[in-house]
């Protein structure tokens, strides 16, 4: 049953692969790339569980903390970087 489970986060997994790498926007490919990292932790928890390991716990709950802060840090830095863009944009068009 766990290994159906884990196939099933694979076949998730690519299809993140596949939205990230077309996503329309550049917000889309940010979402895909978390979920993929969301994925991830899964099929590690699941492997550790296939393997009698609960030690891959623990790198699953670090490996979800960095997926989080490195998500936010994106998003905050590409959120700055329009914002500045736009202002700038605002800025020669008064010129």
């Amino acid at each position: 049953m766990f290994t159906a489970a884990a196939i099933a986060v694979l076949v998730a997994m690519a299809l993140a692969l596949v939205r990230a790498y077309a996503g329309p926007t550049l917000y889309d490919r940010i979402l895909a790339v978390n979920v993929f990292g969301t994925k991830t932790v899964l099929l590690i928890a699941i492997v550790g569980f296939l393997t009698g390991r609960p030690e891959f716990l623990d790198i699953v709950m670090v490996y979800a903390l960095m997926n989080f802060i490195t998500v936010i840090g994106i998003l905050r830095f590409f959120e700055y970087s329009v914002a500045q863009a736009t202002a700038n944009s605002e800025t020669i068009g008064e010129k």
